[in-house]
């Protein structure tokens, strides 16, 4: 009886080894920051025997066993020699130090279907961000031309897109931004960036202009930013801490977990910088959850959550005096008020995705944000609490479509929050010194502003090398305001229903060769006012207010030389936008929005990198990009001045990042210079900013302690030249009680910084 019972063993061993066997043996292929790989050429015995999938996967055929030796090639990563002892092994692949991703790729938000735009965008990589200081997404963003940042400090940023948003006096509008695939846009079109981790981000696409209907149809266009994933499979730690110039420390934990089924990652940051202003010290916490949950091939569910919480001081702008002979004095009444900010964000979602069918599939996310601000002014005191809620909903289906595949995408995004604010009289020049004190309430207001968008495109690859993409989004707008501070018959409710709107779009993308393209794209954009801007100072709604409206037309080419090495991607467009929305003055600090012109943006974008490979440990990858920008206003009155045909305000006439990144082994070096060109400070472009140059240095050093421990070593210097500049101007500013208009926020001096980070793979 024992001896059957052994054998029945023996039999059961011997079957399930055959079984293993005869399984395939697969490995995946990751970056260093966790993301699958595809298109990676697994050699054996010089010979391409496989290639990863899109989701970094590779099967090795059946003729070859276990351990062998194999070879990882692909032209955007270092090559590697591995073995491969074990089935689902996971390996990971160092990038090539180059710039950005530039290639008209799958656009990535984390969580949700991955929707496909046909024409090129831009792509800043977790890559790209190491090569600046890990403190702020500007400088980066700055490398892409079309895109222009002016920062005041570090929670003062204002975004413009091929110039749109220049007008914006403080933050950023006209553009709409996501955060793993949930939109960070409130509910009249403010977006804040500098609350998310830079440390934290796997990646920043950005659209320009109209042309991404699933993700609205913003004149600006559309900023993804892409949290980091587990690293790799198993448990990881990561610690990294930067010190530096103007009593910098900034620390950032982060922690990850991945199998199959469940992956796990968390992130702490802690920042403070005292700033080389008076009044600018500024701290901020900030933490991050994202979990994932695969029950089956068909079923996943997300969950993501973010809060930060910040306290900034506020040197705010000053005059050309001050500027050039001390700039690093704040603003007189600012210093006196002791004026800053302090703000609490929170931002929650979760994410349900099921394959219906190899052919059609549905992503849908729920999500709350809340953000609580308190900001001391030397004229008041502004209190604000706003609360959103939202649902977005994508469904893919594939079609067949003339013997190709066809791709048809279709959803909502609703999207409502409720903003309290009230100011408060400040009483800072009677507080002997100590600074901002509440008086009394000044008004005490309450918004509604509710979103609808429901949006449809289609891809149809008409032949072999044409394809089309057509879109069209539907989006209904509706604020409504209550005065509660003012009796009701004094200053009745106001309420504003905008007429819908419907925004078509057309992209065409044509293949020349399999290393060239043509692309094209016709669309219709708009920007809602605000709801400050639809009403009369008196508080009743303005029945003449309407929304920014235009067409953007562009064209361009991407092409590949020398074996994908070279890399050439130019465009030209134009934007032609009418009603163009101002704030007409109409007593002392009294404004009334109004539509009070059109402008016309021409410019011409150019981004080339070369990717020059001297040895599997030695590369060296420069790149240059520039922006030629010839906006206008076409037909601009405001305050009886007529203003058409002179430059558009706040935008630079000209600018140029370039740089390399030499790869040495272990060690690695960035060198980063941005050009930007004068630029009109006023609408009647009788001031201008001056031209200036900022030269940045990164030195990276990475190596292994132990083989579960990796560590780098990093030290940069900004603005190495020590240029004076303006970082950001206060368009068509004005003086008071015979005082210099107040334009200029300086712009850093020469600075140092330098960290370690130190990487658990267990």
């Amino acid at each position: 009886m024992k001896f059957l019972n052994f054998q029945a063993v023996m039999i059961f061993i011997t079957v399930f080894i055959n079984m293993l066997q005869a399984q395939n043996v697969e490995g995946v292929v990751k970056s260093q920051q966790g993301i699958p790989i595809p298109g990676v050429a697994i050699i054996i015995r010089n010979q391409i025997v496989s290639k990863t999938d899109d989701e970094g996967v590779f099967v090795l055929p059946k003729q070859f066993n276990l351990p062998i030796n194999f070879t990882m090639e692909h032209p955007n990563y270092q090559s590697k020699n591995q073995l491969l002892s074990e089935s689902y092994q996971i390996f990971l692949l160092k990038g090539i130090a180059g710039i950005e991703e530039l290639n008209p790729i799958v656009i990535t938000a984390p969580s949700e279907i991955k929707p496909i735009l046909i024409v090129p965008t831009n792509t800043i990589t977790a890559e790209t961000l190491e090569q600046q200081s890990p403190v702020m997404l500007v400088d980066a963003m700055n490398k892409i031309p079309g895109v222009f940042i002016q920062s005041g400090a570090i929670n003062t940023n204002r975004i413009t897109i091929r110039g749109v948003g220049s007008r914006t006096l403080y933050g950023t509008n006209k553009i709409k931004a996501y955060f793993n695939g949930i939109p960070i846009t409130n509910g009249v079109g403010e977006t804040v960036l500098d609350i998310y981790d830079v440390e934290n981000l796997q990646s920043v696409e950005i659209i320009k202009g109209p042309k991404a209907t699933l993700y609205g149809t913003n004149l600006g266009g559309t900023i993804l930013l892409n949290s980091k994933k587990p690293q790799t499979g198993g448990l990881s730690f990561q610690n990294n801490t930067t010190i530096g110039s103007f009593g910098l420390f900034k620390n950032s934990i982060a922690s990850g977990f991945s199998d199959k089924h469940f992956t796990i990652h968390f992130n702490y940051d802690h920042l403070e910088v005292d700033g080389f202003r008076e009044n600018s010290q500024y701290q901020i916490n900030s933490y991050f959850l994202n979990s994932t949950y695969r029950f089956n091939d068909k079923t996943e569910i997300s969950l993501l959550f973010n809060h930060s919480n910040y306290l900034a001081q506020l040197p705010s702008s000053i005059g050309k005096t001050d500027y050039l002979e001390n700039p690093s004095k704040a603003a007189f009444t600012w210093l006196k008020a002791k004026g800053y900010k302090m703000d609490k964000q929170t931002l929650g979602g979760i994410n349900l995705k099921h394959k219906f069918s190899s052919k059609f599939e549905n992503s849908t996310s729920v999500f709350y944000s809340y953000s609580d601000h308190y900001e001391p002014r030397p004229f008041n005191i502004l209190d604000e609490l706003t609360k959103g809620v939202g649902l977005r909903s994508i469904f893919t289906h594939t079609i067949d479509f003339l013997g190709r595949k066809a791709i048809w995408n279709f959803g909502t995004e609703l999207y409502q929050d409720k903003y309290d604010w009230k100011t408060i009289e400040n009483l800072y020049a009677t507080n002997n010194g100590n600074g901002s004190l509440e008086g009394a309430l000044l008004s005490n207001n309450q918004e509604k502003r509710k979103n609808i968008n429901v949006f449809s495109d289609i891809t149809l690859p008409l032949m072999e090398k044409l394809t089309l993409q057509f879109g069209l989004n539907y989006n209904k707008t509706n604020y409504n305001f209550k005065d509660e501070f003012n009796p009701e018959d004094v200053n009745p409710k106001a309420s504003r229903n905008f007429d819908p709107i419907i925004a078509p779009n057309l992209n065409v993308s044509y293949q020349l060769k399999a290393q060239l393209q043509v692309f094209g794209n016709v669309s219709y954009g708009f920007n809602y006012p605000s709801l400050e801007e639809a009403l009369t100072p008196e508080g009743i709604v303005n029945p003449e207010i309407s929304p920014e409206k235009g067409y953007n037309y562009e064209l361009g080419s991407e092409a590949y030389f020398f074996q994908k090495r070279w890399h050439i991607l130019a465009s030209y467009y134009i934007l032609d936008i009418k009603d163009l929305l101002v704030a007409q003055r109409v007593g002392d600090d009294q404004y009334i929005g109004r539509n009070a012109g059109r402008t016309l943006h021409k410019g011409l974008e150019i981004a080339t990198d070369y990717k020059w490979t001297l040895t599997n440990a030695f590369n060296i990858s420069p790149y240059i990009n520039a922006s030629f920008n010839w906006h206008r206003f076409k037909d601009f009155v405001n305050e009886d001045m007529d203003f058409s045909g002179h430059k558009l305000t706040g935008v630079p006439n000209l600018t140029i990042a370039s740089g390399v990144a030499l790869n040495l082994d272990k060690f690695t070096m960035f060198i980063n210079h941005l050009y930007v060109g004068k630029m009109p400070m006023n609408d009647a472009n009788s001031l201008y900013r001056d031209a200036y140059s900022v030269l940045n240095l990164k030195l990276n050093y990475s190596g292994q302690l132990f083989k579960t421990l990796n560590f780098k070593l990093n030290f940069g210097v900004n603005n190495l030249a020590d240029t004076k500049y303006a970082s950001s101007i206060l368009i068509n500013a004005t003086g008071f009680n015979n005082t210099e208009p107040r334009y200029y926020y300086p712009g850093n001096p020469r600075n140092y910084y330098g960290g370690v980070m130190l990487n658990y793979l267990f």
